[in-house]
């Protein structure tokens, strides 16, 4: 449907509608009332405003239960691939992953349901069952109230690229990129470094806080941090690059068991913050 046949949705089919993206109900009413929408953009800033600072920890978990429990493997296949058919973006046959990786992948899933009390939530377009298997062991070390913060941003990723199939205009009309990028590049072998586990973290009152944690591509870069139209606040960041993680997977040895690189953010500009890796060195720069 058109923006405009969104806007006059009656109440009804506008919740039916909307229920396909996420289900809190605390978002969806804020949604509703706040039509009608002029453009796509402050569609995609709206929903990040009511998502980050007018729903609350009940709201996030109740959106939660709308994806389906990963149990064994059979229903971790299942998942995925209705993942992959309501993304439409996803690039791996998770179906035809490796056993032993979705078996990990599926026992992770059980730790993390034991330990946080909600299920696994990932933006899973474009995300094969190893690199998820990467982002949840990543994830298990957070606190539970550091894990909620990252589970939420996840759940808006999801719910982005749902109204981006809900609304057709949004794929070009809407600014859908995440404020901040990053890239790796493997300066020994000259190629991109991927799978990489990569964390971004908020210094809040002195205190480094996970926001968000994704693993490089098959480019090497990261281009889903942050869900489109999430803002952060001016003050100090850092993204963590596991490089360890990383060389151990090649059966490699490096120097530097990680990379902690620092920043600021001053303005709602795009940060690209790209590392430049080999096993006794780093660089890095402010990029485009």
């Amino acid at each position: 449907m058109t923006l405009q046949e969104f806007n006059n949705l009656s109440k009804q089919e506008a919740t039916t509608a909307l229920e396909k993206c996420c289900v809190s109900k605390c978002w969806i009413n804020h949604i509703i009332e706040d039509r009608p929408f002029v453009s796509g953009d402050e569609l995609i800033e709206k929903a990040a405003f009511i998502w980050y600072e007018q729903c609350q920890s009940l709201d996030w978990q109740a959106a939660f239960e709308g994806h389906p429990k990963i149990g064994d493997i059979n229903s971790l296949k299942e998942k995925f691939s209705q993942t992959k058919n309501w993304a439409n973006q996803e690039q791996a046959n998770v179906a035809e992953a490796d056993e032993a990786v979705l078996k990990a992948l599926a026992d992770a899933n059980e730790a993390y349901s034991k330990k946080f009390g909600y299920i696994f939530i990932v933006s899973a377009s474009g995300k094969s069952a190893k690199e998820m298997l990467a982002i949840i062991t990543a994830r298990l070390h957070n606190s539970t109230d550091d894990e909620l913060q990252v589970a939420m941003g996840e759940q808006h990723k999801i719910t982005v690229i749902r109204l981006v199939k809900l609304i057709d205009e949004l794929i070009d009309t809407a600014d859908l990129r995440s404020y901040i990028t990053t890239h790796v590049l493997d300066t020994t072998t000259g190629i991109p470094g991927t799978g990489m586990p990569i964390t971004l973290y908020e210094n809040a009152n002195g205190v480094w806080k996970p926001i968000t944690v994704g693993v490089t591509d098959d480019d090497g870069r990261i281009t889903d941090l942050l869900p489109p139209g999430k803002k952060l606040t001016a003050g100090k960041y850092q993204l963590i690059f596991n490089t360890e993680a990383y060389y151990s997977s090649r059966q490699q040895k490096g120097f530097y068991p990680e990379v902690a690189i620092q920043f600021n953010i001053t303005s709602h500009n795009h940060y690209h913050v790209p590392l430049l890796l080999n096993p006794y060195g780093y660089t890095t720069y402010r990029g485009s």
